[in-house]
């Protein structure tokens, strides 16, 4: 089985290439990236491609799947350029497959496109994708989706199938996350558990997370099942304040989502951080998940719980982990972090 993946060098993408590369049924992994990794993976070839720019269909002939992984975070504050590699780019992906003849396509959505619903109960995938609309990352992610629905319509031939996930954390991931969301002037030491001494509690703060390796395995066996559709992936428990004071042994306390915001943003215009407020939007807005589906019809369940997957993150943060490729590249330290403040924080993808 050859399988291809967009934007194979990232958190997800490098966890899938692991995964797959233990699955004796898969002869072929193409990894499609703008910059090759120093990283070696059994069968895999790295392949240097754009989603905006390049030719897509002769690197996907002869595939059995694309998994749709290419995505950008960053830059937050050039917006035609996410939106280039984000909705132009996953048009250009699609229409490839469909060109090349490839018979199945996965795409990384994600828990961001849906639209604002409850936190007190979990929703199945027929929950509107409608999207958090003061988030790009999240009007992106709903956008994709129409997008989609128009290429399932248009080839029904094509198996298609969209994850879902929550948060996705790793340690290789640590100083790529880092550089995303928090930038160069967050101390990395400080981020060891016993030295964050509250969390903040607001009545909607309550999210799902889940490791990269598990969620790898969950694009592993999308690929190699006979499943099509949405499938939402999480692991348990719910991170709501109550469990991140458990889990960092910190007091939560009452924080107003208006001050709060309104802490992000001011930050954010300074360039003090690279992440605008509408990701808190999500935090709050988006629905919490049931994740039944992919565990009945993909047989998945997660190995490490959330909590063990953000506190393996925290700890990677406080060590500057990372992996050998040019997203999840390690440290960040010293001149590396000048580097990002000189170049304008938010301003650039990594």
């Amino acid at each position: 089985m050859r399988v291809v993946i967009t934007g194979a060098t990232g958190n997800a993408g490098t966890s899938l290439v692991q995964v797959l590369a233990q699955d004796p049924a898969i002869d072929e992994i193409v990894g499609l990236a703008r910059r090759r990794p120093q990283l070696e993976m059994p069968r895999t070839t790295w392949v240097t491609a754009d989603v905006v720019s390049d030719d897509l269909v002769e690197h996907f002939r002869g595939a059995d799947c694309v998994v749709h992984l290419a995505w950008l975070i960053q830059p937050s504050r050039v917006r035609e350029t996410t939106r280039a590699v984000n909705v132009d780019g996953s048009r250009r992906v699609f229409e490839a497959v469909a060109a090349a003849g490839v018979p199945s396509l996965v795409h990384a959505s994600s828990v961001g496109a849906y639209s604002p619903g409850p936190k007190d109960r979990f929703v199945d995938e027929s929950w509107p994708t409608g999207g958090i609309r003061s988030s790009f990352y999240s009007r992106d992610k709903a956008d994709v989706e129409r997008i989609l629905d128009a290429f399932e319509a248009e080839h029904p031939g094509v198996r298609v199938v969209r994850l879902r996930p929550g948060l996705i954390f790793k340690s290789q991931a640590a100083s790529g996350i880092r550089r995303l969301f928090a930038g160069p002037l967050l101390p990395s030491p400080l981020l060891h558990r016993k030295l964050i001494p509250i969390v903040p509690a607001m009545e909607r703060l309550r999210f799902q997370a889940v490791h990269s390796l598990d969620i790898g395995e969950a694009y592993h066996r999308a690929i190699v099942s006979d499943v099509r559709g949405a499938f939402n992936v999480a692991a348990d428990p719910v991170l709501d304040p109550p469990e991140l004071g458990r889990l960092l042994g910190a007091r939560p306390v009452p924080v107003s989502p208006r001050v709060l915001r309104a802490a992000v943003t001011a930050s954010w215009k300074l360039r003090l951080q690279p992440t605008p407020a509408g990701w808190l939007d999500i935090a709050l807005g988006v629905p919490l998940m049931d994740v039944s589906r992919a565990r009945r019809e993909l047989g998945w369940t997660a190995k490490r719980t959330a909590g063990e997957a953000l506190l393996e993150l925290l700890e990677g943060m406080r060590r500057g982990d990372g992996a050998d490729t040019a997203p999840l590249a390690p440290g960040g330290d010293g001149p590396a972090r000048v580097r990002e403040v000189l170049t304008g924080v938010g301003s650039r993808s990594r």
